[in-house]
């Protein structure tokens, strides 16, 4: 072992990282004074070539738009191409995107080539959504060629913070954060924090992934952690893969998941509570109203509070409009009135899983507008569905007990200050069997020994 002195500190290094060091020193003291001015023929810069969705915008005359409403296919393609040819795409394109669904606003390129005969379609590219497109093409020889691609993806982690002053989507678009992460975070909380009851004050940390798709914001990813504050209490939710599943637990390695949600559907509010002698809004009595009125726009989506089975479904002619019934554990059914329409595949004897999605907000029997009648039975008996006792779902096992302390030691600290990004939990940490095999080289491994020590911060310093 030899002992070199850098700076007045002292490192003890093998001979091979030695030999190594003085060759980086050399380089970067020759970088730093100018060195790597070459004489000498300057090889021509190549032309860039402007791609659009891969073709190249100079070999081909384009049109660009946006589907209006009412266009077709072949309102699209009109002057580019033969009807028969236009029939031929949409057949030959069916099995990977039917064209009959062509939406309003999508955007779309067309790519021709004209000579003496007119004008002829190359490529027609349609975005059938905000993340892929469906590529078509009409080759030389007559065939057609059909294909998806995806946009590239990219991911921005951020943190945010914000105090609640009415909803949690109104303090996230307020803040400029995408209403996205409202969703992520009612999904995971929708067990313990009622959002149809935030306090002023109320407070959150989250930690998560922003979407780009061509250089916009698309959405919300993975959230990596997150701390709600409501009433005073704090709620943290932890990522943690159990199961071949990624959850949220809460720090003591406790499910975030329960066996009831805290409400069957999203961001609406409460137009009116249980109630044993309630005055009836359009029959102007008194009488009991044994359910919660979640007021909602026609046809927002409504999901099961549990896993349970339909155990009816149906036209109720006093009032109640179009109904479904759902027996659930432990003696507990649910209830929803006023329904607009059923989700597909939904009937009597399916079992459906928690948050599926089951029916839709409507306006049906007798009701002043649109909302959903929420009701919760327990052996038959009548509750409130906003006392209804929920136990969380199975803990994190034993077995994986000391890796989840690993990741909550890690998001906590994130959740609380700035931590270095090899710090960070990331989808390896949750993943771990997706983690690509590397070598490394002895040269690699003295190089990073380098990089990481005395010596790297020491060549930092020369001017």
């Amino acid at each position: 072992m030899k002992t070199i002195r850098i700076f007045n500190k002292e490192v003890r290094w093998e001979l091979p990282v030695i030999a190594l060091s003085a060759i980086v020193v050399v380089s970067v003291v020759a970088i730093k004074l100018g060195g790597g001015n070459h004489s000498g023929p300057k090889a021509e810069p190549k032309a860039k070539v402007e791609l659009l969705y891969g073709y190249d915008m100079s070999q081909y005359e384009i049109s660009q738009g946006k589907v209006e409403s009412g266009q077709t296919l072949s309102h699209l393609l009109e002057g580019y191409t033969s009807q028969v040819n236009i029939n031929r795409i949409a057949e030959a394109a069916k099995p990977t995107y039917n064209f009959r669904n062509i939406k309003a606003n999508n955007k779309y390129a067309i790519f021709s080539q004209s000579d003496s005969l007119g004008t002829h379609l190359c490529h027609f590219v349609y975005e059938k959504d905000k993340e892929s497109m469906v590529h078509v093409s009409l080759n030389a020889d007559g065939s057609i060629g059909v294909r998806t691609e995806q946009k590239e993806v990219t991911y921005k982690r951020r943190k945010v913070s914000g105090t609640i002053s009415s909803s949690l989507w109104n303090c996230l678009t307020e803040n400029n954060i995408h209403p996205a992460l409202a969703i992520e975070m009612e999904d995971m909380y929708g067990w313990s924090v009622d959002f149809f009851a935030l306090h002023e004050g109320d407070t959150f940390t989250a930690i998560f992934d922003e979407k780009y798709i061509d250089d916009e914001l698309a959405g919300v990813a993975t959230v990596w952690g997150a701390k709600f504050t409501h009433i005073g209490k704090d709620y943290y939710a932890i990522p943690y893969v159990q199961g071949g599943k990624l959850s949220y637990w809460d720090e003591d390695g406790k499910s975030m998941r329960k066996q009831f949600l805290k409400a069957p559907l999203k961001f609406t509010r409460i137009s009116s509570r249980f109630s044993n002698s309630r005055m009836h809004p359009v029959l102007k009595i008194r009488r009991p109203h044994h359910g919660v009125d979640y007021a909602a726009p026609k046809g927002t989506p409504v999901v099961a509070i549990a896993d349970g089975t339909v155990t009816a479904k149906y036209w109720d002619k006093n009032g109640g409009g179009n109904v479904l019934k759902i027996k659930h554990n432990n003696g507990y059914s649910s209830a929803y009135l006023h329904l607009n329409g059923y989700a597909s595949g939904i009937y009597v004897g399916k079992r459906v899983s928690q948050g599926e999605k089951i029916c839709f907000v409507g306006n049906t029997g007798t009701s002043t507008g649109p909302h959903l009648d929420f009701r919760v039975y327990k052996n038959g008996k009548a509750m409130d569905p906003l006392k209804i006792p929920s136990n969380p779902v199975e803990p994190i096992k034993k077995e994986n007990m000391a890796d989840f302390e690993n990741i909550k030691t890690r998001v906590l600290a994130e959740l609380e200050g700035e931590v270095r990004k090899k710090d960070q939990v990331g989808r390896y940490d949750l993943y771990p069997e997706t983690r690509p095999e590397v070598s490394l080289t002895r040269t690699d491994s003295l190089k990073m020994k380098i990089e990481e020590g005395t010596f790297w911060q020491a060549l930092e310093k020369i001017d």
